[in-house]
């Protein structure tokens, strides 16, 4: 198993998301820039360079070894260079911003197709329980009949207690009849 830090983000997993070389060099480089720059280790880097360069102009450069700081406080040089930073990030967070509109855009779409599939599968479901449901009530009402039928049959066999059910032959005809007979009365026979 990989061990990740809690920075990091795991949209590249996603199946919806378009990944490694399904995405041009720009996506790429404003994937990697979010990444960098909206990161806990980029914050704690950033302070450090600005600790080290103050450090080392006021410090090292003018107390420890008495010369001339390349960038005396109040460090214009330093805010310069934040100056064109700042201008430069503005544009970059806007790129990396476009770019996470993208991915959700890109998962959104994804849920949607799935959302849809699983409505196609409910339907299909439904029907197919409605079939079961049917033809069960079906196999239920054979099951009646058969039954009654196996019941009859085992009357004629004389398999039933006669005194329940009384059967009529008819001989001229060589018809059986079967008929309730409540009070055991066994006389048409």
């Amino acid at each position: 198993m990989v061990e990740t830090k809690s920075w990091q983000t795991h949209w590249h997993k996603h199946p919806g998301v378009r990944s490694g070389n399904q995405l041009s060099r720009g996506e790429r480089a404003a994937d990697k820039m979010r990444d960098t720059m909206g990161s806990w280790p980029f914050v704690f880097g950033f302070f450090a360079v600005m600790i080290l360069w103050a450090g080392t102009n006021t410090l090292l450069l003018e107390k420890v070894m008495h010369h001339k700081a390349f960038d005396p406080y109040p460090y214009i040089l330093l805010n310069l260079f934040l100056s064109m930073m700042a201008g430069v990030q503005a544009a970059a967070l806007l790129i990396a911003a476009k770019r996470s509109d993208a991915i959700a855009s890109e998962v959104a779409v994804h849920t949607a197709s799935n959302t849809d599939d699983i409505k196609v599968l409910l339907v299909e479901n439904t029907d197919l329980t409605s079939a079961v449901k049917r033809n069960t009530d079906l196999l239920d009402e054979l099951h009646r009949h058969v039954t009654e039928i196996g019941r009859s049959l085992g009357v004629i066999a004389g398999r039933f207690d006669p005194g329940d059910v009384t059967i009529d032959v008819d001989h001229d005809h060589g018809h059986d009849h079967i008929a309730d007979d409540p009070v055991g009365d066994s006389s048409g026979i």
